[in-house]
């Protein structure tokens, strides 16, 4: 059986990949960052916490259970850099070392050294390529003109937002972009471009533009989903080939009851 360590970020993504280990005959070590991780993944078989400034501690669990491959999965809070960062002297090191404190940057830096040390990082969709998105319009309900507009304005602005790496989900509404994804998170985008712009809102998701497959591929999901209904929103667009879709059947079943379009583009 294929050993995997598996960092363990926020949001679903992990939870579904753990989920279906036992399909590609994977022995898993879960290593959680966060406290905000989904409880469920706490109770898996040889489950560690550790902070993400504890690089060495981590090196060296993996390396005892012969770890040599891991995976990185799910969403790295930028809170946490600026708050609750524990430095072990390796961390400490490795922070000296970076240029700046971008979530992306701390990333490739963790990579790095994992890589020193022998151990190799796949790309987060290694074993779930089935769920990325397409180049096609999910349901049956579709884009207007107008709405191909303002989809076109957002991919622009969202593009922009992540090549600064700053965030990579806009809402835009007739023609213009009324909220920019910051520190706080997709989910919170949304629900203020709601409070700002009101209904038949459309939230266009981007990655990066050169998007790295081993960390923080964007992901859209059930919960993107929900909070777009939350605010009436009008449409959901996310990149075709570079992001997750998670729960696809589910969400597409949600977003046509309430009469919302999924794109891929």
């Amino acid at each position: 059986m294929r050993k995997i360590g598996v960092i363990v970020g926020t949001g679903k993504l992990p939870l579904y990949f753990l989920q279906e280990r036992e399909k590609n005959d994977l022995d898993v070590f879960p290593i959680g960052l966060f406290d905000t991780i989904d409880e469920e993944i706490k109770n898996i078989d040889n489950f560690k916490m550790f902070n993400i400034g504890q690089v060495g501690d981590v090196v060296k669990y993996l390396l005892k259970n012969n770890v040599k491959e891991i995976i990185m999965l799910g969403k790295v809070e930028k809170q946490i850099i600026f708050r609750d960062l524990q430095l072990d002297k390796y961390g400490e090191e490795l922070l000296k070392k970076l240029p700046d404190r971008k979530d992306e940057t701390l990333l490739f830096g963790i990579i790095s050294f994992l890589r020193l040390n022998g151990i190799k990082v796949l790309p987060q969709n290694k074993f779930i390529k089935e769920c990325m998105f397409k180049n096609k319009c999910y349901t049956k309900v579709l884009p207007n003109d107008m709405d191909n507009k303002t989809i076109r304005i957002g991919i622009e602005a969202a593009k922009a937002l992540s090549k600064v790496d700053a965030g990579q989900c806009v809402v835009c509404k007739d023609m213009s972009v009324v909220a920019l994804e910051g520190i706080e998170g997709t989910n919170k985008c949304i629900k203020r471009g709601g409070q700002l712009a009101g209904a038949n809102t459309i939230i266009v998701k981007m990655s990066r533009p050169q998007q790295n497959m081993k960390v923080d591929i964007p992901v859209i999901g059930i919960d993107t989903i929900k909070e777009a209904i939350n605010i009436n929103a009008r449409g959901v667009v996310g990149e075709a080939g570079k992001m997750i879709f998670l729960n696809e059947s589910n969400c597409i079943e949600l977003a046509e009851k309430n009469n919302m379009f999924i794109i891929g583009i």
